[in-house]
């Protein structure tokens, strides 16, 4: 069974995913494209509820956000 992360008031991931994506220049549909490429399951609709913080996160989904946005767990976490 898959662990999902669940976004708290004090861990905004959602927020997070979503300002790091804004920085490097990527619109949605091409993250969720790079993740496919990877092996990661997603939906456009699945990465949107993640970024606005309705859909809890699974450990891979959050790995392979975390190697498409080449940044650190301690950004997404923060």
């Amino acid at each position: 069974m898959e662990q999902k992360i669940k976004q708290d008031d004090k861990i905004h991931i959602g927020e997070n995913v979503r300002e790091i994506r804004l920085q490097r220049g990527y619109k949605q549909t091409e993250v969720v494209r790079r993740m496919q490429l990877i092996g990661e399951t997603m939906t456009r609709e699945s990465y949107v509820k993640i970024e606005r913080g309705i859909q809890h996160i699974s450990a891979s989904q959050l790995r392979a956000i975390k190697e498409v946005l080449k940044t650190t767990y301690d950004e997404l976490l923060k």
